[in-house]
């Protein structure tokens, strides 16, 4: 399953805080690099609480955009403090970990989004982030990573392993649709919050999601273990050993994964008890905002980590990164929320998707399979994936 270690700053540049200025200018000059940008946004987090609980009046659409800055910090702030406990756990557990926390903002976000039964919000962030990092990151990162690097190449072998993962995922997501258009339901409209599905497509979209969750176990074991070697090698080698800082103990990296991740939760809560009014005062449905902003927020740490190796040529890790990350959601988000429905939310959460949440999966699908069997790129090739995204966000705005 795909990794994304924070990229080694350069050797001759000391970290933060080790300059003889007191740190002051490294801290800034952290702030401003590819790696430190997420922090500057840090403001927005007390900024949302005390719009929240001291302000009355405060506005939906203030609220809405305040905690969505605000969910990015903490995402970077995660990640990084699993990288740190990723370094000193081994290759398996540290993998482990990585692909764990990876999707833990967004799957915050869509918990709570389930639990006050935003069904049509949780489905359109699952879909929104299996084409986001199968459409936009996969994009964005050969069209920046080809402007510099011309042509680029990566192994076919492990993106094949990672699309074939999220071909399966993608055929079983339809399965319990089929059932209930063959039964003589129809699908859901956009827009439209329920439907009403039958128990045996309840139980037909538990069993699903039961076999996928599985199949992600097996996947957790092929890249981590018996096949880790085709995944992120440079690892193995050392050359992410070093984060190009001083490294975090243990306990400190424990304590700052705990407090972001009670961050994404407070700003998870104000984001999603805001999307409603949010989205009827934008004039855009509850669907456009999860399936392209939650969906893009959740993991946009993640995704300018992809970008960011992908313009340093390393095209492995960019293509490992986006096509993983979609499959990871495929295996593990999606079918995760749908077994937490049973015991959450109003109701069982069928996995029953509208005709263009389909489209995009079959799409991303498409895509990620051609993409991974070529082993190289330009940023032509980019291009056209970012347009494809744009088509989609175009449609899903006017639905």
């Amino acid at each position: 399953m795909s990794q994304a270690p924070v990229e080694s700053r350069p050797t001759h540049e000391p970290p933060p805080g080790d300059r003889h200025d007191g740190g002051r200018k490294g801290i800034f000059g952290f702030l401003f690099s590819g790696e430190g940008w997420p922090y500057m946004l840090a403001p927005m987090i007390p900024i949302a609480l005390i719009l929240n609980f001291f302000v009355e009046g405060t506005s939906a659409e203030v609220l809405f955009v305040t905690s969505t800055l605000g969910v990015i910090p903490t995402a970077a702030l995660m990640g990084r403090a699993t990288e740190e406990l990723a370094e000193r756990s081994g290759p398996g557990i540290g993998g482990l970990l990585n692909v764990t926390f990876g999707n833990l903002p967004e799957l915050i976000i869509a918990f709570i989004a389930l639990n006050a039964g935003l069904y049509e919000v949780v489905k359109a962030s699952v879909i929104g982030s299996i084409l986001g990092n199968a459409l936009l990151v996969l994009g964005a990162s050969m069209f920046v990573g080809g402007l510099k690097n011309r042509t680029q190449t990566f192994s076919p072998k492990a993106a094949s392993a990672q699309a074939t993962m999220l071909i399966l995922a993608g055929v079983a997501l339809l399965i319990p649709a089929i059932l209930h258009v063959i039964q003589g339901g129809a699908l859901p409209v956009p827009g439209n919050e329920d439907i009403a599905a039958s128990g045996d497509i309840e139980t037909v979209s538990f069993l699903v999601a039961a076999v996928l969750f599985a199949t992600y176990c097996g996947g957790l074991l092929f890249s981590l273990k018996t096949h880790r070697d085709l995944f992120n090698p440079e690892a193995e080698t050392g050359e992410h050993a070093g984060i190009g800082h001083e490294p975090w103990t243990v306990k400190k990296a424990v304590i700052l994964l705990a407090i972001a991740g009670m961050a994404v939760g407070l700003m998870s809560e104000i984001l999603v008890h805001s999307i409603s009014e949010t989205a009827e005062g934008a004039g855009v449905s509850e669907f456009f905002v999860g399936v392209i902003i939650v969906a893009v927020v959740g993991n946009a740490a993640e995704h300018w980590v992809a970008i960011l190796v992908a313009y340093k040529n390393k095209m492995d890790l960019a293509v490992n990164i986006a096509i993983g990350s979609s499959a990871q959601v495929a295996l593990f988000v999606g079918p995760l929320l749908v077994i937490l429905s049973f015991f959450f939310g109003p109701h069982p959460m069928p996995l029953v998707f509208n005709a263009l949440e389909i489209a995009g999966i079959l799409l991303a699908v498409f895509v990620s399979s051609y993409i991974a069997s070529q082993g190289e790129s330009t940023w032509f090739e980019g291009l056209m994936l970012l347009a494809v995204y744009v088509v989609l966000g175009i449609t899903f705005f006017f639905t």
